[in-house]
């Protein structure tokens, strides 16, 4: 539950403002009244995507030694954090091809996703966690917690919230758990509250 809870959290925070999120705007603009069909495209692309990452992940926690890998994993959180500072701009020449907005949602998030923080946060957390299924399930569902209102609402979600202090929370989380892998502090606790 750990695993779930953790992936969730730290993905929907860092992906606002995301390249993906401003993907989701602009194919909700694009594909007017057709919600359902893009965030299928969405949920799809992201649990494929996350499944690999967390795998990935997983493989390179069992070949890597403990005190090597706490010092790669904290250290790539700590990178995910610089990285969250830097806002994310979507390629304005990248207009959807002339597919429907399922397969259009699906290919173009999933190759808006490779290589992003979410999916390298997401192979992070698969080293950290056994359970490779709830990272995948949590950043899954964070990617569509932070996904599905800007399909819903767009540009009012954009006027309403402010997307660059999340930007700095994104960061605070990333540089945390960075922090608290490195000083070896069992954080499970904490965010169990048990």
């Amino acid at each position: 539950m750990e695993a779930l809870i953790a992936s969730f959290g730290m993905v929907a925070i860092a992906e606002i403002g995301d390249k993906t999120q401003l993907l989701s705007f602009v194919l909700a603009a694009r594909f007017r009244g057709q919600h359902e069909r893009i965030i299928a495209g969405i949920f799809i692309a992201t649990i494929v995507n996350h499944l690999f990452a967390a795998a990935v992940g997983g493989w390179v926690a069992g070949h890597v030694g403990p005190d090597l890998m706490r010092w790669i994993l904290g250290l790539a959180f700590l990178g995910f954090a610089v990285w969250a500072l830097i806002p994310d701009t979507l390629d304005e020449d990248a207009r959807p091809p002339r597919y429907g907005a399922f397969a259009t949602t699906l290919v173009l998030f999933f190759l808006a996703e490779m290589g992003d923080k979410t999916q390298l946060a997401t192979v992070a957390l698969g080293a950290q966690y056994a359970s490779l299924a709830m990272v995948a399930v949590g950043t899954t569902l964070g990617m569509m917690a932070a996904n599905v209102p800007a399909v819903l609402i767009g540009e009012k979600l954009a006027q309403r919230f402010p997307i660059s202090k999340m930007r700095f929370a994104a960061a605070a989380l990333f540089a945390l758990f960075g922090l608290l892998i490195l000083l070896k502090v069992d954080f499970s606790l904490g965010l169990l509250g048990s």
